[in-house]
């Protein structure tokens, strides 16, 4: 009698990237960087410039700010052709690739030696944010995907909206398609939107996480950690 090798599913570690190994967010570099490069009209800025500013004065919300960058982007990526899109693309990455948390980017490092799967989430635009991951190691990276309609153009609509906008959504088809397992398992994100993708791993950590991701994790006793200027508090 043959007995047949039980092939062992690899442990995954989940990580957000914008806020959490990038010390920004990708979609805020694209978008300046496409109107820097005139791929955007000038006034472009002028979708999410008050939101802007109330966020980096504290009286408006990092999430109001996003939300309002979001629409910007879609509104002027219609009729893009993706050759410029792309071009701009790897100029942000190679400008922002080292631009990552110590510990977070050293996370990956410890996770990648002990043999993890690691897979990216992110709100950021697929060819930014896999461009940017995988030369962090990461092995699947989901990020938006923007349709492109006759001539290569972009439409400004979203493929598969549905699936992105729930991180838990895209770990189980992770799972389940790279014949992976939660057993073990790490996440890490920093804001409410990466709950549900937390709420599936053993080991959830909250990296320096808004007030709405902070409370949660308190109520969770998930791991919260801290980064600020060259320290790490851990509680």
């Amino acid at each position: 009698m043959v007995k047949r090798a039980i092939k062992l599913k690899r442990k995954v570690a989940i990580f957000d990237i914008d806020g959490t190994i990038f010390r920004s967010s990708l979609l805020i570099e694209l978008v300046e960087a496409l109107i820097g490069r005139g791929v955007f009209p000038e006034e472009a800025w002028n979708g999410y410039r008050r939101e802007e500013k109330a966020w980096f004065e504290r009286k408006g919300s990092y999430e109001v700010y996003v939300d309002a960058l979001i629409k910007t982007f879609r509104k002027h990526l219609k009729g893009v052709y993706y050759a410029d899109f792309a071009g701009v693309s790897k100029e942000v990455v190679a400008h922002s690739q080292n631009r990552v948390y110590r510990y977070t980017r050293d996370f990956v490092l410890d996770l990648k030696e002990r043999g993890y799967f690691l897979l990216a989430i992110s709100q950021s635009p697929k060819t930014v944010v896999e461009s940017f991951a995988k030369q962090l190691g990461f092995d699947k990276v989901y990020g938006r995907i923007y349709e492109l309609g006759p001539e290569d153009r972009f439409t400004g609509d979203i493929v598969d909206l549905h699936l992105i906008e729930n991180k838990a959504n895209i770990v189980r088809r992770a799972v389940d398609r790279e014949g992976l397992t939660l057993k073990g398992s790490y996440g890490v994100g920093d804001t409410e939107g990466d709950i549900p993708m937390l709420e599936l791993v053993e080991r959830a950590i909250a990296f320096n996480p808004n007030a709405k991701l902070y409370r949660h994790a308190r109520r969770m006793g998930w791991h919260i950690v801290v980064e600020r200027k060259d320290v790490v508090y851990k509680f």
